[in-house]
């Protein structure tokens, strides 16, 4: 899915970073790559990220440990719009196992085109940014 993702970005016109291994190795630790793209984004080298692990679930709980970071798991377009919308996410997950290449790239527009309603929900992201 990871290379999926990357071409479609690139076939759009976006410069794509990938900070995982060239060969995907069965016994690579998704952590350490969620932790990477989570700490990229967390620290303003990258405004936004993707991470792909097989179920989504694992990069998402890396990523969220680190501050500044919000990583949501989306398996649907409408959850790619309320995490913008709502959380103003900045890692977007997704599970390459349970996720049909044609939906993941569907939420990944979702995703990317959505714009953060700000209001009432920055308070609550400055909620979660200060703990």
């Amino acid at each position: 899915m990871k290379e999926t993702v990357k071409k479609y970005l690139a076939g759009k016109g976006m410069e794509v970073t990938d900070l995982s291994e060239p060969v995907y190795d069965k016994a690579d630790d998704y952590p350490k790559y969620a932790f990477k793209v989570a700490r990229a984004v967390a620290n303003g080298s990258f405004t936004r990220g993707i991470a792909v692990c097989g179920s989504g679930i694992g990069a998402s709980i890396a990523a969220n440990r680190v501050r500044g970071a919000r990583a949501a798991l989306c398996i649907t377009e409408e959850m790619a719009r309320l995490s913008k919308k709502h959380n103003n996410a900045n890692v977007l997950v997704l599970g390459g196992r349970i996720t049909p290449e044609e939906t993941a790239l569907r939420i990944v527009d979702a995703w990317l085109t959505t714009a953060f309603e700000g209001g009432r929900h920055e308070t609550r992201i400055n909620m979660l940014d200060a703990d």
